[in-house]
């Protein structure tokens, strides 16, 4: 990336105004765009035409159309582990998926696919049960990381698609207090189980499963001396997603039961994939066909668009534009939507575990910074509380507000209150208050000038925080889609035009290394390696109480 020539576009926009920038009066038909399931309103970011042109001038020399080509016709982009990164191909039409993973490998696809709809629709029918032979009641999804905040996210933000008969939980956290939590509102004989990990040996996952399996297996009946239900309720109630058949089918798991994952679609993109299968249970084979629909159409549109009417690149310039050339470090994400809630965290991961590198793709130093700091919090909760900083103190944080024009809810006034809110905090983050004009105010109000001046000071706000307003319609199956799609390729993007490789996660490993030394180390196990302060915190544990 050139970076002397990022430094230089942003000399003027240091010292710059956003509201100045209004001037223009065609700023606001100038700087939005839309796709067929969502509007950007990106007028509020401090940056002009000239600026953005030379945005685009940067993508276009470090090759983005050649690296979006290659991403889509599978080639192994992610250099550090040999793999394709297709996550895309799984929401293309059949046509597609022949074209790019050839026929016998489309054909497996389909088979999984076809497998998944199949395992929705006779739960929903009551054709598969439990062992007892009653219908499922519940599904508990067993994974981390990827194979957790897919679903996690896309559950909460389809509610209103769900399958009332049918309530479905996800467990990552290794916390036994998490799993205690879960496992209080389930029955045995009703509980459909997802394993999900690709190696099936993910401790934190293999490990919630092995408890969820003593628990069932601990209230099993046995009818007679002769009968044990035992391995019944294993074989008919647990499914995996996995790409190791041979501990999957240790565990107990039947061959039916198990569906495939493939090294060429990560973990953190793998909701489209049968890591969405407790997703497909919850709001069925037709809704989770419409999620997919929603981000096959903005993969077309980030395929086919010119930068300048590009949603995802015209996201991820402004990210390069806000952290490296104002030198901003964090992203805030505000979904004014309760059902939207869980995204900043699915956020977190997809952004920060992508592009949080400091070394190339070729192993080399970086010269500038990548991946900002990502927080949030659904609207209008933030409001009361982390948004103080962001309108106070002397930190610029760079905003993505996320708001439906329509509401699910039968109070129509609370929506239209929640959606006041939302761009409200635009306006004010932008246009901040001077200490002018809080003293002309507080000067209507009949205060003495001692109280004005006293009281001054602590009521101005600095404004000037750029900000993107993404606005759909309604939450439906399609705009969720297209969503997640719009920030899978605003990362990629941002991935190839800091050179980093966006689709491995090698700093994750270090931490599993250390885990497993210190969990021998709580067994007796002497490691001299361990820092002192690890040794000690190793030996308070063995002496607990």
């Amino acid at each position: 990336m050139n970076i002397q020539k990022l430094t230089s576009l942003a000399k003027s926009a240091k010292t710059r105004s956003i509201v100045s920038l209004f001037d223009q009066k065609e700023r606001i038909n100038d700087f939005s765009l839309s796709t067929p399931h969502l509007y950007l309103d990106y007028s509020k970011q401090n940056i002009n035409d000239v600026e953005l042109n030379g945005l685009i001038e940067i993508a276009e020399e470090v090759g983005l159309s050649e690296s979006i080509t290659n991403q889509f016709d599978g080639d192994k982009i992610n250099n550090t582990e040999g793999r394709s990164v297709l996550h895309t191909v799984l929401r293309a039409p059949q046509a597609v998926k022949q074209q790019v993973l050839g026929e016998t490998l489309a054909h497996e696809v389909e088979a999984a696919e076809q497998q998944m709809a199949k395992i929705v629709e006779d739960v929903q029918k009551g054709v598969l049960t439990g062992y007892t032979g009653q219908r499922f009641t519940d599904v508990l999804a067993i994974g981390i990381g990827g194979s957790y905040y897919g679903v996690k996210v896309s559950l909460s933000a389809l509610e209103h698609y769900r399958d009332l008969a049918l309530s479905v939980h996800v467990i990552a956290n290794v916390d036994g207090g998490a799993l205690e939590e879960k496992l209080k509102k389930l029955n045995v004989e009703t509980t459909l189980v997802v394993v999900i990990s690709k190696t099936f040996t993910t401790q934190e996952t293999m490990l919630n499963a092995k408890v969820v399996k003593q628990w069932m297996l601990s209230r099993v009946s046995v009818e007679d001396s002769t009968f044990n239900k035992a391995p019944q309720i294993i074989e008919k109630q647990w499914f995996a997603v996995s790409s190791n058949i041979k501990a999957v089918k240790s565990f107990g798991i039947d061959d039916k039961n198990i569906l495939p994952m493939w090294d060429w679609v990560g973990g953190r993109f793998s909701i489209w994939s049968a890591v969405g299968l407790p997703l497909a249970l919850a709001i069925g084979n037709n809704n989770f066909n419409k999620l997919k629909q929603g981000a096959y159409e903005m993969d077309m549109h980030f395929k086919s668009a010119d930068f300048k009417d590009n949603m995802p690149v015209i996201m991820a310039m402004l990210g390069i534009w806000n952290r490296n050339a104002l030198e901003y470090p964090t992203l805030a994400i505000l979904p004014y939507a309760h059902s939207l809630r869980a995204l900043p965290g699915y956020l977190q991961q997809t952004d920060m575990e992508s592009n949080g590198k400091s070394v190339s793709k070729s192993g080399n130093k970086l010269s500038w910074l990548t991946a900002p700091v990502v927080f949030g919090q659904e609207g209008t909760n933030g409001q009361h509380a982390f948004m103080q900083l962001m309108h106070q103190s002397d930190d610029i944080i760079p905003t993505d507000f996320i708001v439906a024009l329509k509401g699910r809810s039968q109070y129509t006034e609370n929506h239209k209150v929640l959606v006041a809110n939302c761009f409200a905090q635009s306006e004010a983050l932008m246009q901040g208050k001077t200490l002018a004009q809080v003293k002309s105010e507080l000067e209507v109000s009949g205060l003495s000038v001692d109280e004005i001046s006293q009281i001054a000071p602590h009521k101005t706000m600095k404004g000037n925080t750029p900000s993107n307003t993404l606005v759909m319609e309604l939450l439906t199956p399609e705009t969720m889609g297209a969503l997640l799609a719009l920030y899978e390729h605003k990362i990629f993007v941002q991935g190839v035009l800091w050179q980093v490789n966006s689709f491995d996660q090698w700093g994750v490993e270090l931490g599993k290394q250390l885990g497993t030394q210190i969990l021998s180390a709580m067994d007796g196990v002497k490691d001299d390696s361990l820092s002192a302060s690890s040794q000690s915190l190793v030996a308070k544990f063995l002496t607990r109480a």
